[in-house]
């Protein structure tokens, strides 16, 4: 089960995070912005050998004894990262990216809003947190 979604924006910066347990929201925070460093490292290491550009998704950043994080990152460098609990076997690495595909049209979806400002948090937009809400019920 998921249990930390994260938007970063392409200055490293939250647009938005979300955690369900929130007794731990401090570590999960902490998780991610740990995660930033393998996201740079993999983007470099794309940039150096010559990597089809079209493929967005990093795969698994890290694992802990509890957790398993993983990245996504757009064409225009911003982060999605995916905290995922290490006791759900049954999550496939296809389905993980499926997951990343639907938060990166929803996130499309509110930078199309025209009543967003690229770069401010993402607050307003009832259907992207619902859509993080689902995801991260769904993979329960």
């Amino acid at each position: 089960m998921a249990v930390c979604i994260a938007v970063i924006a392409k200055e490293n910066y939250p647009l938005y995070i979300r955690s369900t347990p929130t007794e731990n929201e401090l570590k999960f925070h902490y998780m991610v912005h740990t995660s930033l460093d393998v996201v740079d490292e993999k983007i470099s290491a794309m940039g150096k050998a010559l990597v089809d550009q079209r493929e967005l998704y990093l795969g698994l950043l890290y694992p802990t004894e509890d957790y398993k994080v993983y990245g996504y990152v757009t064409n225009s460098k911003v982060k999605f990262v995916m905290v995922v609990d290490s006791s759900n076997t049954a999550l496939r690495d296809n389905e993980i990216r499926s997951m990343f595909r639907k938060l990166h049209n929803s996130y499309t979806d509110v930078m199309c809003n025209p009543f967003y400002n690229p770069g401010d948090r993402i607050q307003s937009s009832r259907a992207f947190d619902n859509m993080v809400t689902s995801m991260m019920i769904q993979v329960c």
